[in-house]
């Protein structure tokens, strides 16, 4: 099963995808993860990437395909994926469907998670992750046993520069102008299942599990 996952920064496509990992047995591909690694290992792409984020902006295209090619060729991808992050445009789209069809697979189905503007500048300013082993959590909907210190491993808990409010907002105006057209350019395909985030985390999985039976939600 060949799953692409959308939604909006902060919409919970990552907690969902955990569950489908488990679920379905197949990867979990997230481009924001790949970018990070490549951060904190300090290469040439891991700065450029590093200075488009912490501006709230998009990674280059060049890169960001390049990156998810070589992903989607390694053998824990040939019984499906599940696709977070990407693409974010309509030429990304279309450099996937190519990439896909180069690949002699398609996608099963578009998913995509929404939850309203001003609930998301709430969630995601309030995210912390452990600087030791990526937990996160949140200030109001998921806060530590001890402040400022991961319950897992008692690393120390931080803020993301590409958090911060301002960040944010920005963030959510590029994807709103980028990202949105491939609604309808999934929609047109058949491929297409809209998901209302702002339900309980169960739900919202539920509802992710009947679109990809083919089922109405």
């Amino acid at each position: 099963m060949y799953i692409l996952l959308m939604g909006p920064p902060g919409a919970g496509k990552g907690t969902q995808a955990v569950q489908l990992v488990e679920k379905l047995g197949i990867p979990h591909i997230s481009t924001g993860d790949m970018f990070r690694a490549a951060v904190k290992e300090g290469t040439e792409l891991g700065k450029q990437a590093k200075a488009c984020m912490d501006a709230g902006q998009l990674v280059p295209d060049a890169v960001t395909i390049g990156i998810v090619k070589e992903r989607l060729t390694k053998a824990d991808c040939k019984k499906g994926f599940i696709l977070d992050g990407f693409p974010r445009t309509l030429d990304q789209a279309n450099a996937l469907d190519s990439t896909l069809k180069d690949l002699g697979i398609s996608l099963t189905r578009v998913v995509n998670i929404t939850v309203p503007a001003e609930d998301l500048i709430s969630r995601i300013t309030g995210r912390r992750i452990c600087k030791n082993c990526g937990a996160t959590y949140h200030v109001t909907f998921n806060p530590p046993a001890a402040d400022s210190k991961c319950d897992k491993c008692s690393g120390e808990l931080y803020q993301r520069a590409d958090d911060s409010e301002a960040t944010v907002a920005n963030r959510l105006s590029v994807y709103a102008k980028q990202t949105e057209p491939l609604i309808e350019y999934y929609r047109t395909q058949g491929l297409y299942s809209e998901i209302d985030g702002r339900q309980e985390i169960g739900k919202v999985f539920t509802d992710i599990m009947n679109s990809l039976r083919g089922s109405a939600v």
